[in-house]
C-alpha cells in the first residue's frame, strides 16, 4: 500500500521501531520457557523489529545475547540505530533474545573448579561447571522455542562479556556450528588457572573453522604504569586476565589454516565494565561489513541504471558471505517503489515492485503496491488484476475501495 516518500518513511520506521503501549516506549516483551535440561523456568527477554507485524513474511536474523538484562537495552538500542534509524541500513534488523542470569557462574562456566584465586574463592566456584547443560538447554529448548514462536531467520549470533565470554569461546570451540558469528567480550580466559586456554588453543590449531566470524573485544585492565606489551611478560596474578586473552589473540592470528574469519581489538580507554558497548559496535560492523546496499542518487534519476540488478547483485554477495539466502527488505523496497513514482521514474519503479513480489510471493501488500503502479502508468486491467491478487490474501479496505472504483468505471 501507499507510503511516505522515502525520506520521510526513514523517520517514520525510527519511530515505530520502539513500540508504544500504553504511553510507554516499549523495547521488547518477557517470554519464558520451562527447562527440562536445567530443572527451572527460565525468562528471556524478546526483541522483535518493529517493521515485523503479522501480515509480514520477513524473517530476521537472531542475535542471543548472554546476560541479557544487562545489556539488553544498549544491544537493542544498537541494532536499532546501525539497521534503520535515520535510514541506516549498516546492518540487517534483528531478533534479540536476552538471557538473565539465573546461577551465572553455573550456567557460564565450562569446568567446574574449587578455586582459582585471585579471582574467585572456594564459595564463589561452588556451583562452577555447569556450561555444558546451558549449552545444550540453548540448543535443545531455546531456540527451537524461539524459531516457532517468532519470525527467525537461520542466521545466528551470540554475543558474551566476561563469563559470557568465555561460555562464547566454549561454544566456538566445541559447538562451532550451533551459532554463525560470535562476539566476545573481554573473555574469562584465565578460567581454571588457563587450562581452558590451552584447551581452546588445541582446537583452534587443529579444527576447521570456515564460515564463522568471531571478533574478540580487549579491555584495558591493567595497573597503571603496565603497557600493553610489558604485560605479556608479566607473571602477577592480576593481569593473568587480560594476559590470557592477549595470549588467545596472538594464538588466533597465527592459524591462519583454520579458515576462522577473525577480528581483535585492544580497547586502551575502556576497563572491563565500559567495553561491552563499544566491542558490539565495532563486531557488528566487523560481521555485517558487505551488507550495505548503497544507494547513489543517479541510481534513481539515471535510465542507464539497473536498479533491479544492483539490488540483487549486492544480496546474493551478502548471501554468500553470510551463508544463507537474503532478499531485500521489503518495506525498503516498498517504500523505493513510491519514492520512484513519486518521482516519475516508471520503469525503475515497476522493476522494483515487481522484485519485492518475486521475493515475498506470500505477501499481499506487494500486490497492492504492484497494483498501484499500473494504476500510475494507466494499465487499468493489470492494477485491477493485483488488487484482486491482494484481496485473495488478505481482505482489507483500502485495497477493496481502490478495486470497487476501478471496477465501477469511476
Amino acid at each position: 500500500m501507499k507510503k511516505l516518500i522515502l525520506s520521510l518513511l526513514t523517520a517514520f520506521f525510527s519511530l515505530c521501531a520502539l513500540a508504544q503501549m500504553d504511553n510507554k516506549v516499549t523495547i521488547g516483551t518477557i517470554d519464558s520457557i520451562q527447562s527440562k535440561i536445567l530443572n527451572e523456568r527460565r525468562k528471556i527477554w524478546i526483541h522483535v523489529p518493529g517493521s515485523w507485524n503479522a501480515d509480514s513474511k520477513q524473517r530476521y536474523p537472531v542475535l542471543y545475547l548472554l546476560d541479557g538484562d544487562a545489556h539488553f537495552n544498549s544491544v537493542v538500542g544498537m541494532i536499532q540505530q546501525l539497521s534503520s534509524v535515520n535510514g541506516n541500513t549498516l546492518i540487517p534488523e534483528m531478533i534479540v533474545v536476552g538471557i538473565p542470569n539465573t546461577d551465572r557462574t553455573r550456567d557460564l562456566t565450562p569446568t567446574h573448579v574449587d578455586t582459582d584465586p585471585p579471582f574467585i574463592d572456594s564459595a564463589f566456584a561452588k556451583t562452577s561447571g555447569g556450561g555444558e547443560r546451558f549449552v545444550s538447554f540453548i540448543e535443545k529448548e531455546l531456540m527451537p522455542h524461539i524459531d516457532s514462536l517468532y519470525p527467525t531467520q537461520a542466521y545466528k549470533i551470540l554475543t558474551g562479556h566476561s563469563f559470557g565470554g568465555l561460555t562464547v569461546m566454549n561454544v566456538v570451540i566445541n559447538h562451532t556450528k550451533l551459532f554463525n558469528s560470535y562476539i566476545c567480550i573481554d573473555p574469562s580466559m584465565w578460567w581454571d588457572k588457563m587450562n581452558f586456554l590451552h584447551t581452546a588453543k588445541k582446537s583452534l590449531k587443529e579444527r576447521n573453522f570456515s564460515g564463522t566470524a568471531l571478533f574478540v573485544g580487549i579491555a584495558n585492565t591493567m595497573d597503571e604504569g603496565m603497557d600493553i606489551n610489558k604485560v605479556q611478560k608479566d607473571t602477577s596474578g592480576d593481569a593473568r586476565h587480560i594476559r590470557s586473552i592477549l595470549d588467545m589473540d596472538k594464538y588466533i592470528k597465527a592459524q591462519k589454516q583454520n579458515g576462522l574469519r577473525y577480528e581483535s581489538k585492544y580497547y586502551s580507554n575502556d576497563d572491563h565494565a565500559s567495553v561491552p558497548l563499544i566491542t558490539e559496535y565495532d563486531a557488528l560492523r566487523f560481521i555485517f561489513n558487505k551488507y550495505r546496499f548503497k544507494l547513489a542518487p543517479k541510481d534513481l534519476t539515471d535510465p542507464r541504471v539497473d536498479l533491479v540488478n544492483k539490488f540483487e547483485k549486492h544480496y546474493q554477495e551478502v548471501s554468500k558471505l553470510l551463508g544463507y539466502k537474503l532478499s531485500p527488505p521489503e518495506n525498503v523496497i516498498n517504500s523505493l517503489g513510491y519514492e520512484l513514482l513519486q518521482r516519475k521514474q516508471y520503469t525503475k519503479a515497476g522493476g522494483v515492485f515487481k522484485l519485492n513480489v518475486d521475493n515475498y510471493p506470500e505477501s499481499f501488500n506487494v500486490y497492492d503496491s504492484y497494483g498501484d503502479y499500473f494504476l500510475a502508468i494507466g494499465d487499468t486491467s493489470k492494477a485491477i488484476e493485483y488488487f484482486k491478487k491482494t484481496l485473495s490474501i488478505k481482505e482489507n479496505p483500502e485495497s477493496r475501495k481502490k478495486l470497487d472504483k476501478l471496477l465501477s468505471g469511476e
